[in-house]
């Protein structure tokens, strides 16, 4: 399916906005500096239990965290960017279809509850909206509001059912409020997804101890300024994570100069700025990221 057969289909459903080289979503979702969040998204869907439950009993989460990541990056991406978005949302859907079991309180769970996955895709597009109106610009409400209907269109493709979700970005602000004060919990995943930002990287075995002993200390409190402060305030206080009012000063001021660095980042070649998946479909369709 070409972009502009898709495009047709996208504008068809309700509130939605279609997706390709002239949308937010296409802009921002792929930039490196959502890296500058830190792994808020990966965090946030572990806190919801039913989704975190998913994770430690079917994921190589504990083993293999980097590796798990670097998996499931690039099919998520091709739903986005991929010249056939639905066929690669169906994908990562399939993926999820074995995860099902009983929480500790004996209730079931399936990722495929659209309520469980709807959360999932969620994060990402909460992270997409902070991390691009925290370090690259200060989005509009009607930039907002853009970014969340290309999302609608985003989640269509995984041919998971919308019943119940938001439909419009009022909507999935008090959607997000709701899951921060009611519905989260810390999580033993979320919990180890955030550890080392409070105890410290272990050695890295090819690092040498001497080098090691030099670098850990700038290496550690970068990561921790970048993981917890790229946390909602909420999911901070239920992780238990330390922040006071002179971190967050800090923060915002390098947020500031990231920002105020935008115009500076722009000019650089394309693969210096931009996940090589979503370049690879700027050049599909013949345009310049």
């Amino acid at each position: 399916m070409s972009i502009a057969q898709e495009q047709s289909a996208d504008v068809s459903r309700p509130g939605s906005l279609p997706l390709g080289p002239d949308s937010l979503v296409w802009r921002y979702f792929a930039d490196n500096r959502m890296a500058l969040l830190g792994p808020r998204a990966a965090v946030l869907q572990n806190m919801l239990p039913s989704l975190g439950q998913g994770v430690e009993d079917h994921s190589v989460w504990f083993a293999e965290t980097l590796a798990r990541l670097q998996r499931s990056i690039p099919p998520i991406f091709n739903t986005v960017y991929g010249a056939d978005g639905p066929a690669a949302g169906h994908e990562v859907r399939d993926f999820h279809q074995h995860i099902k079991g009983k929480l500790p309180d004996g209730r079931p769970y399936s990722a495929l509850n659209p309520d469980t996955y709807y959360w999932a895709h969620a994060t990402f597009v909460e992270h997409t909206i902070t991390a691009t109106d925290t370090f690259i610009k200060r989005l509009s409400d009607a930039e907002k509001e853009q970014l969340f209907r290309e999302s609608i269109t985003w989640f269509s493709r995984y041919g998971v059912s919308a019943v119940g979700t938001p439909q419009t970005y009022a909507e999935f602000q008090e959607y997000w409020r709701h899951a921060l004060a009611e519905r989260l919990v810390a999580h033993r995943t979320a919990a180890y997804g955030v550890g080392y930002a409070t105890k410290g990287w272990p050695r890295p075995k090819r690092v040498p101890a001497p080098v090691w002993f030099v670098i850990k200390r700038p290496i550690n409190a970068l990561s921790s300024a970048i993981t917890i402060g790229g946390m909602p305030a909420e999911g901070r206080e239920i992780l238990g994570l330390p922040w006071d009012e002179k971190r967050e000063r800090r923060y915002q001021r390098f947020a500031a100069v990231s920002r105020a660095l935008n115009p500076v980042y722009a000019k650089l070649p394309g693969t210096l700025r931009m996940h090589p998946i979503a370049l690879r479909a700027y050049r599909r369709e013949g345009r310049v990221a």
